[in-house]
């Protein structure tokens, strides 16, 4: 190689030597370390702002949520409402052997760690960087922070929000309240959030009856919920969560909560198969809807506060009368209407209630034909006249106010009165002259035969006789809402609105010997967290005499004696032996139809309304919409519906199979049909006179039904335009030392309470 070579080579090599050297000098391992360790600073100065400038937020609205939780009298599961099927419970609920389960599943360190896993989390990041998918080992106070605070977005900064609020939150709250936060927040799959909801999907039981094998599984679950659940998993599936179950099992052995004798004895508890949720269709909707109003009101509180849930509710139904009372609907009225054959009996609409009188509870509640199909609740609706069941309030106010007749008489079951049919109301600044059923003249009756018979033109004297004003008082003491009623005689007739809640009261009422009864329909309610509601009294104060409570009740057994009830409740199978009170009711142009009624120990009220279920026009030209207010004859098959059918055929079919042993009434009177009446020795009058001047004593008595025989016929009658009506019967009296004969004895006699045609306008009750 020649010198010009060797000098190029030289050359060469300097250059690479000093391109060698200064990458070395550029990259020394002090630059290096130095550069790492400006980046850890850097790294803990952005942390430290991160964590100055992150704060613990509100918890997500959707995580709060809770489903609203309703149970019978009894405490078993009636519904369950709400978007999300969710009950909180406290920790000191759920066994600690079942809290451990969880632990020991996802994050045996949870008692003395610091609420994140470093490792875990930034496994997470890279994974997350790298889309490898969701991250793994985050801690329970990372998965608590995760459900209650953030979201399940797999992003950087959701995660680094995840890890700075869970070491807050772990300084801020206890273990107990995380493991109590994450527990009741996770989703265990069908449907249910939170170990309470989850309990009874998987157990059918409450959270603080799971045992330590059952709360391994759910535990377990929380890996995978659709893949785990029992029901729907494949062989694999199955496989993997039993793996799991023992995994936790095991743990829990590690962690020395478990006794290792103990573990070997355990095997796996297969889950119940899912059940349909608990919602709120038929006669369930109707009953949650009533009780969730009960709690409004009383709070006080609008319908979004409610809708967030967290209630508890028990209400007072009954589960075998409730059941009870459906059937009796059922088999006495939809199985005899033919709604594909008859479309006017797709118009029928039953309501019912039943009161213990002694306590308010209500024991039954019949609302419709289910609430999905039928949204309006019959059994609390107020827009149909209640009809004749107004008139034992008219003698309730004569006998507590003590009037008199126009003849300066008192009233009392034997005072007679002029039963002649449009006979013009005497004394009254408003001209009235309603019309009795059927168009019939009694002549003079006494007061208990009025009753009996349901006749207009008797009650509608004696409301004037009373004084409206004190007659719409009374009912209003007796638990009608008469706010803004006028005081006119029409009023006699019930052409008011009630419902059958409304009316059992009244009758509760009177049953209880006129001690105010105001029909409850919730037993507790309770707001997660809070302290139960106070409820208000079911039973008040003694709002009319007890002799004027008492001596009603005695006329009213008459009715199902010798009256318009007889037929279908004296008669009917199982109540042979049962005093019975009530009456019948038939509205204005047969548009609603009534039996309320009571032993001394229930009261039910049956409401039957006529409602168009579809739009159509009416006999008279009339454009009739969905809803609107039609008339109930020909339902059935039968002529005109009224009190002494349907309602009271439902009435008595219930009560014999819910009423228990049979019972007798303790009355304070001697006055009505269930005691025995004075001699009646005075001759009929013309004019409104009483037989007799006795006023209720207060010897108390419960002697046998009265032995006067039932009346036995009634006519047809085109039901008036204008003035309600009832269903009285036609009979001549048949003791004429007491009751004179009526003026037109030769109608053709028809049975009480059967309902079947008989011309155009045929009537029966």
């Amino acid at each position: 190689m020649g010198r010009a070579d060797a000098r190029r080579a030289q050359r060469h090599g300097s250059r690479r030597a000093v391109k060698s050297g200064g990458i070395r000098r550029l990259f020394t391992w002090r630059k290096l370390l130095g550069a790492a360790f400006g980046l850890c600073l850097l790294g803990m100065g952005a942390f430290a702002v991160l964590y100055m400038v992150v704060q613990v937020p509100e918890g997500n609205a959707q995580a709060r949520l809770q489903a609203n939780v309703y149970k019978y009298s009894d405490g078993t599961l009636l519904a369950r409402t709400g978007e999300i099927n969710r009950e909180i419970v406290s920790l000191a609920e759920v066994p600690k052997d079942v809290q451990r389960t969880f632990v020991a599943a996802e994050n045996k360190s949870f008692y003395h760690d610091q609420g994140v896993d470093f490792k875990g989390t930034a496994r997470g990041l890279i994974n997350t960087v790298s889309g490898k998918g969701k991250q793994g080992g985050s801690t329970i106070t990372q998965q608590y922070v995760k459900n209650y605070y953030l979201d399940a977005d797999q992003t950087v900064t959701r995660k680094l929000k995840e890890l700075v609020i869970s070491l807050k939150v772990d300084q801020q709250r206890s273990k107990s309240e995380i493991l109590a936060g994450y527990i009741n927040t996770s989703y265990y799959g069908r449907g249910a959030y939170g170990i309470q909801a989850a309990a009874q999907a998987y157990y059918g039981k409450d959270a603080k009856d799971l045992d330590v094998v059952e709360g391994a599984y759910l535990a377990a679950l929380l890996q995978a919920p659709s893949q785990y659940d029992w029901a729907v998993a494949t062989p694999r599936g199955k496989a993997l969560v039993k793996e799991r179950w023992n995994y936790v099992l095991d743990n829990m052995v590690g962690e020395h909560w478990l006794d290792s004798g103990a573990r070997q004895g355990m095997k796996f508890k297969i889950p119940q198969t899912p059940k349909p949720a608990e919602g709120i269709t038929g006669q369930k909707g109707y009953i949650v809807n009533a009780a969730r109003a009960a709690v409004q009101k009383q709070e006080n509180i609008t319908d979004a506060q409610f809708d967030v849930g967290g209630w508890t509710i028990t209400v007072n139904i009954d589960k075998k009368k409730q059941r009870q009372l459906e059937k009796s609907v059922e088999t006495k009225l939809t199985d005899k209407l033919d709604t594909k054959g008859r479309k006017l009996d797709k118009d029928v609409q039953a309501g019912a209630v039943s009161v213990e009188p002694k306590t308010g509870k209500v024991l039954a509640l019949y609302g419709g034909r289910g609430l999905t199909e039928h949204w309006t609740s019959n059994a609390t609706r107020r827009d149909y006249q209640p009809a004749s069941t107004f008139k034992p309030i008219i003698l309730a106010a004569a006998l507590d106010q003590e009037s008199q007749t126009q003849d300066d008489q008192q009233i009392t079951a034997n005072t007679r009165y002029d039963g002649t049919s449009k006979r013009p109301v005497k004394g009254s600044d408003d001209a009235f002259a309603p019309e009795n059923e059927d168009d019939q003249n009694y002549g003079q009756v006494t007061v208990q035969t009025a009753m009996n018979k349901s006749i207009n033109s008797v009650f509608a004297q004696m409301g004037v006789d009373v004084g409206m004003d004190r007659v719409m008082q009374t009912a209003g003491k007796l638990g009608m809402d008469v706010k803004g009623l006028p005081a006119v005689p029409a009023q006699t007739l019930g052409s008011m609105g009630a419902s059958p809640m409304e009316m059992a009261g009244i009758y509760a009422t009177l049953d209880n010997h006129g001690k105010k009864v105001t029909p409850q329909i919730v037993k507790s309610a309770q707001k997660q967290g809070d302290e139960p509601i106070k409820l208000p009294d079911a039973i008040g104060d003694q709002v009319i005499k007890r002799q004027a409570a008492d001596s009603v009740t005695s006329v009213l057994t008459g009715v199902v004696d010798d009256g318009t009830a007889h037929q279908a409740v004296r008669n009917a199978e199982g109540l042979a032996d049962q005093q019975i009170a009530g009456k019948t009711g038939t509205s204005d142009d047969n548009k609603s139809a009534w039996f309320t009624g009571y032993t001394p120990d229930l009261v039910t009220s049956v409401g039957l309304f006529g409602e168009a279920a579809f739009p159509r026009t009416a006999d008279d030209g009339k454009k009739l919409r969905t809803g609107s207010q039609v008339p109930l004859k020909g339902a059935g098959g039968g002529g005109r519906v009224n009190g002494g059918g349907f309602p009271a055929e439902i009435w008595a079919d219930f009560t014999a199979q819910a009423m228990g042993a049979p019972s007798k009434f303790d009355l304070d009177t001697d006055m009505g049909a269930a005691v025995t009446p004075p001699p009646d020795t005075s001759s009929p009058s013309t004019s409104t006179s009483p037989s007799d001047k006795a006023s209720p004593s207060k010897k108390p008595s419960s002697p046998p039904p009265s032995s006067n025989p039932p009346t036995q016929s009634e006519t047809p009658v085109t039901p008036p335009p204008v003035t309600p009506s009832d269903d009285p019967t036609t009979d001549p009296p048949t003791d004429p030392t007491t009751e004179p004969g009526p003026t037109n004895p030769t109608e053709p006699p028809v049975n009480p309470g059967d309902s079947r045609p008989n011309g155009d306008n045929s009537v029966t009750q």
